[in-house]
């Protein structure tokens, strides 16, 4: 990888360690006013069309922090100082930085090689640098997955970005997905396995579960933007508890939604796994005196467990990959901040991938390979520790 600019240090401290404020004075120093108002509506308003510079702060900045003072003066008529102050009370100092790197100290990515070559031909890559438009550039060896990828927030600098928020983002989602989708999938299943009886009805509902399974997940996306965004956005948003910048597209809207995806999945294997454990433990236990709901609850779910929990690894395995209804259900394509609960904005893995395969830049592609490599290492991480628990409950049951 080659950088046109080291990062310097500004009055002999290195820059890294400058706090938000000295950050904030440094980027109004040396920013013009027509490019700090593009900041505030790309870092904070996170819109890419032009905005009315005519309404007032308060108006146009609602739900953001802005100073008191300014709340009814006209954004065209904010002064340099005005709109830093405006950045430094909405971004933390890791963004800041970032921008002061793009914006006055000039620091970039020009190019990057592959590892391979980057190990076997350095010096066919220097004279490439040498003939380049940047011939002054530092040719520094660079990788793209460490641990501060993991710890960054998104950034329009790609060797300051990483999948901080896209990361949390994404555990978020999957909790509470689990949560929501396997204990209703397997009370479904014992229901419809244990308690049902063989009818029209429940033979139809059998018949739609299993059409559901193969249902696109562009259809569950709007589905979930049609219940959960819209019909219970006052409960999605978290508007009864008191929360007040968020419309519903949040953390437990795309939860819900990729419940409702992977549910059929959880449903069917719970129905096989049920369905394996012998006929003749229920009759042992109806022998002695147990209920019905005694032997579903002590002898064929804890048989059935195994299986379930198969099915539990595949529903995961699916909801963890699925970009589609997120996009629908409004997750964001950049995002900054990371989320502080069910019911904040949010961004994830495959939504980051998705947004930085889009960029022209080759860098962002090299972002987007890594950020692919850490979602299927948490999807490995979180399917072994899935197997393991099945295996210790398949060895407690032999």
């Amino acid at each position: 990888m080659t950088t046109d600019r080291d990062p310097v240090a500004l009055a002999g401290r290195p820059l890294e360690e400058l706090p938000a404020t000295e950050l904030a004075r440094l980027l109004g120093e040396h920013t013009r006013k027509a490019r700090l108002r593009v900041l505030v509506r790309d870092e904070i308003l996170h819109v890419s069309e032009a905005i009315d510079t005519s309404l007032p702060v308060d108006n146009l900045l609602a739900g953001y922090a802005y100073p008191e003072a300014l709340a009814v003066t006209s954004f065209a008529a904010l002064t340099e100082q005005e709109l830093v102050a405006i950045l430094e009370v909405n971004l933390d100092q890791a963004r800041l930085h970032d921008l002061v790197l793009a914006e006055v100290v000039g620091y970039k990515v020009v190019g990057s090689w592959p590892l391979l070559r980057s190990l076997t031909d350095r010096a066919g890559i220097e004279a490439e640098v040498a003939a380049s438009e940047t011939p002054n550039a530092e040719l520094r060896f660079h990788s793209w997955i460490n641990f501060d990828f993991l710890t960054s927030p998104m950034s329009s600098i790609p060797a300051s970005a990483g999948v901080r928020a896209a990361l949390l983002g994404t555990i978020y989602i999957m909790l509470i997905t689990m949560a929501v989708a396997v204990p209703l999938g397997v009370g479904a299943a014992i229901y419809l396995e244990e308690y049902a009886t063989p009818n029209a009805l429940n033979n139809l509902i059998e018949t739609n579960i299993r059409n559901l399974a193969g249902v696109p997940s562009i259809i569950y996306g709007i589905l979930g933007l049609a219940i959960f965004v819209r019909a219970f956005g006052h409960l999605t948003s978290g508007a009864f508890v008191g929360v007040t910048d968020s419309n519903g597209r949040t953390i437990v809207s795309a939860a819900m939604t990729l419940a409702l995806l992977v549910l059929p999945i959880v449903i069917i294997n719970a129905q096989e796994a049920i369905r394996a454990v012998p006929w003749s433990i229920r009759e042992a236990s109806y022998g002695l005196g147990a209920t019905r709901w005694q032997t579903v609850r002590r002898q064929v779910l804890p048989a059935a467990l195994p299986g379930i929990l198969t099915g539990t690894i595949l529903s995961l395995s699916r909801a963890i990959g699925e970009t589609a209804p997120l996009i629908v259900v409004g997750a964001s394509a950049i995002i900054f901040t990371d989320p502080s609960g069910p019911f904040s904005k949010f961004t994830a893995l495959p939504v980051q991938i998705w947004q930085w395969t889009a960029r022209p830049q080759d860098q962002f592609r090299d972002l987007a390979a890594a950020a692919i490599i850490v979602l299927l290492v948490l999807l490995l991480s979180l399917n072994a520790a899935a197997i393991l628990l099945r295996q210790r409950v398949s060895k407690r049951l032999s």
